[in-house]
């Protein structure tokens, strides 16, 4: 048996990007938070570029110079600000220098000339549009539109005089605009009635078209194009039952990948355009069995990188040619010595709750599980709209290395399974959600394997109130309970959420005007006296979505009532725990409070 800093020490590569030589960047953890990495050839050593504490979130090789753009945030504060790194001397110049604002990367220029973003620097709640040049420095960028929401910006035109611009009204409703940089002025070319999703969208190779995956007049996601002159959609995959969940095109060659979600699995096409709507595909790329995506087009569209892992091998980047279909692993990250094969897969289970629907879960049972004697871990996912998909995670295979069995529910609310299964949870019908965690623990308790007397609930974020309203809704059924980021009362959650959010989470879970009595009477503050299982308490206190606070009420309301809590708070982490060392006293405190209680 390997030691849990062993699992947290696994590493992972993913978000890579291409450059004009064919040198590949990319994320991986091994000094303890993400740092760009560069590598020339498939399995080599790769060289380390940025030398931080802090966790870069981002790296984008120019299309024509040997140069990059990362971003950084610092303490887990999410404001990121941008940089550029010359690859030939190393050296690394700051681009932004506004650190009370976040900046999302909007991409760079076809010539590499210029790069777009978005920020919130003049007000926080909204966020506007800025173009820079690459030698320009801080307040040198030139604001090219004033936002009235959350903007982000999708990529310049094949021509370099147009900007895609997404405005994100909830996770749900969205939409698109194509901004002239010359003029500043904006076209809205996704009107609709009622809510409609317009992800991930790209420029089709003659600027006359946007693709992107949208829901518009659908369940699931489907892949269309958007007619720039008269704004109509037209279907290029249909989506069916599963969501077509991410597009990647070069816009010069008209060549693209594109995603299907099956039931959390992904399934990846590659083709090239032959018209409006219409294409051909090549051979898929040979990938682990789990989850691939983060699809960069070298600058000739020859070939292509993405991440892939599953829950039996860790994340790492692969090159694919694009006409073959020829796929190289191109990096090693390290599994710390623990052999692939002791890892374990789950098996997709589907669990009918209270109103006779099926909930989607997997369920993995440690090797050699004894018959009715088998603990269990609950794990919860966040969003609430995210989605629990077969991708590795070591701490998931260090508590099946301890014999527990790991269960994951995507309850109703979940992405991946359709617009209407989305909104299942939707303000007042919340709780059904947290129904569904009871119908999950009833099957577990029919499983032959399990301890029904050892069942954990566990969970962040919108996790994280799952585990606190499973544990005041169901206190009976738990044997203990760790809450990470969570949520533990929507009422003083949305007054101290970043104001550029609140709206968004508002159309999820109800607003503090119209709402605000039912939020209270929902939230597990509210209803903490019913809390009796023992409880973990994790967070950061620079987290800028679900605020310090949640944690520090529910600690201290448990306490009062003689319930053991545990409460470990960092102070430079912020929405999660993402600095190894601080994973590996955060998870050591964790394991020996399940050791003790479970």
């Amino acid at each position: 048996m390997y030691d849990l800093e062993r699992y947290l020490n696994i590493r992972s590569a993913y978000g890579a990007s291409v450059g004009p030589e064919e040198q590949v960047a990319f994320l991986m953890n091994t000094t303890g938070t993400p740092q760009v990495w560069t590598l020339d050839e498939p399995g080599g050593w790769p060289t380390q570029r940025t030398f931080s504490d802090e966790r870069v979130t981002f790296c984008s090789w120019s299309p024509e110079r040997r140069e990059l753009a990362f971003g950084m945030d610092e303490g887990g504060d999410e404001f990121t600000q941008l940089f550029r790194l010359d690859a030939e001397s190393g050296t690394i110049d700051p681009l932004t220098d506004t650190p009370d604002a976040i900046h999302y990367w909007g991409g760079w220029s076809h010539d590499g000339d210029r790069f777009a973003f978005a920020a919130n620097r003049r007000d926080e709640s909204v966020f506007d549009v800025y173009v820079q040049g690459r030698d320009e420095r801080g307040e040198e960028a030139d604001l090219i539109y004033e936002g009235d929401g959350w903007l982000v910006v999708a990529g310049w035109s094949p021509d370099d005089d147009r900007l895609i611009l997404s405005e994100h009204h909830s996770s749900f409703d969205k939409d698109l605009f194509v901004l002239d940089i010359e003029t500043g002025e904006r076209t809205h070319v996704t009107p609709h009635d009622g809510e409609a999703r317009y992800n991930s969208p790209s420029w089709g190779p003659d600027g006359e078209g946007i693709y992107c995956c949208t829901d518009r007049g659908a369940d699931t996601l489907y892949l269309g194009r958007i007619d720039l002159d008269t704004h109509e959609i037209g279907t290029v995959e249909d989506g069916g039952k599963w969501n077509v969940d991410g597009i990647a095109m070069d816009d010069e060659t008209g060549r693209f990948a594109f995603s299907r979600n099956v039931d959390g699995y992904t399934e990846l096409t590659v083709g090239t355009l032959t018209g409006p709507t219409d294409y051909e595909t090549v051979p898929d790329p040979d990938l682990p069995d789990g989850t691939a995506g983060g699809v960069s087009f070298d600058p000739n569209a020859e070939t292509f990188a993405l991440s892939a892992s599953s829950r039996t091998t860790n994340t790492n980047v692969y090159l694919t040619e694009f006409e073959s279909g020829e796929t190289t692993r191109w990096t090693r990250a390290s599994t710390a010595g623990i052999p692939d094969s002791s890892f374990r897969g789950p098996e997709l289970v589907h669990v009918e709750s209270f109103d006779g629907r099926e909930i989607p879960a997997y369920f993995t049972l440690p090797e050699d599980a004894p018959d009715g004697e088998t603990p269990v871990i609950v794990d919860i996912h966040g969003g609430p709209e995210s989605q629990r998909r077969p991708s590795f995670s070591g701490l998931t295979q260090y508590f099946l290395s301890r014999g527990y069995a790991v269960f994951e529910p995507n309850v109703r609310g979940s992405s991946g399974y359709g617009k209407t299964y989305t909104h299942l949870d939707d303000v007042r019908k919340r709780m059904d959600s947290v129904k569904d965690l009871r119908a999950g623990v009833d099957w577990l308790h029919d499983h032959p394997s399990v301890d029904p007397e050892r069942i954990v609930a566990k969970g962040g974020s919108y996790g994280g109130f799952m585990v606190l309203a499973a544990l005041t809704e169901y206190p009976d059924l738990w044997a203990a309970g760790v809450d990470v980021v969570g949520i533990a009362n929507f009422v003083t959650f949305l007054e101290n959420t970043g104001s550029w959010r609140r709206e968004h989470r508002e159309a999820e879970y109800g607003s503090l005007e119209s709402d605000r009595e039912f939020l209270e009477s929902i939230s597990p503050l509210t209803h903490a006296d019913e809390i009796e299982a023992p409880l973990f308490v994790l967070h950061g206190a620079n987290d800028p979505r679900v605020p310090v606070g949640e944690a520090e009420q529910i600690a201290d309301e448990v306490a009062e009532r003689d319930v053991p809590v545990e409460k470990l708070i960092f102070e430079d982490e912020g929405h999660g725990i993402t600095k190894r060392e601080n994973r590996i006293e955060a998870y050591t405190a964790v394991v020996d409070f399940l050791d003790e209680h479970v």
